[in-house]
């Protein structure tokens, strides 16, 4: 999780002025000490369950999203209208993969954070009924002994929920979640058909 926050985190200095939805600086800051603070009160497999740690997981996710939401609406903006970024084909590829990678983790982490109460509350005990179905649940005789689902799992659901544009293999078994993957998967398809289409139409 630390090194998905750090990457989000890369990628927003990356990004273009006009698609940063504050100074280069101020993300970075702000989601780096809320992630100082989560590993700091607990290091290691985020099993602790205070009111603390619990505020600053939602916080730094909130900020991320925010981010990354703004990210693509001003990417999609840009699009629209021809702003400065679109007119060079390898400039808006760019930008337009740095935005998508960063809704990707975003995504994740909201999924790491919301399915079953929390990490905390998943090392505490697993539901009889998760909110997220990964293929380990639907068919526990071919999985290992108290098995659960650790981050690269929600970044695997990020990632593929993003590029397939629906489920895969993890089955969305709650109203948020079935939310929250269609509006990755809608945003997902929309900003990449109009990144690749504009770059396809600069290059000709």
């Amino acid at each position: 999780m630390a090194a998905a926050v750090a990457v989000a985190m890369g990628l927003t200095a990356q990004l273009p002025d006009d698609l940063r939805l504050a100074e280069p600086w101020v993300l970075p800051s702000t989601a780096g000490l809320l992630l100082v603070v989560l590993i700091a009160g607990d290091p290691g497999r985020i099993s602790r369950r205070t009111t603390i740690l619990r505020a600053s997981s939602i916080a730094l996710i909130a900020v991320l999203a925010l981010a990354s939401s703004w990210s693509m609406v001003r990417l999609v903006h840009d699009i629209v209208t021809n702003g400065p970024e679109t007119d060079s084909a390898s400039e808006l590829l760019r930008a337009g993969g740095c935005v998508w990678l960063g809704s990707v983790i975003a995504c994740a982490l909201l999924y790491f954070e919301l399915d079953c109460g929390g990490a905390a509350a998943r090392a505490e005990r697993m539901p009889r009924t998760p909110d997220l179905a990964f293929p380990q649940q639907l068919t526990p005789e071919v999985s290992p002994e108290g098995w659960r689902p650790r981050f690269v799992d929600y970044l695997y659901l990020g990632l593929t929920n993003a590029t397939a544009f629906s489920p895969t293999d993890v089955m969305p078994l709650v109203p948020w979640a079935k939310a929250v993957m269609s509006i990755q998967a809608v945003t997902s398809l929309g900003v990449m058909a109009l990144v690749v289409a504009r770059a396809v139409n600069v290059l000709q």
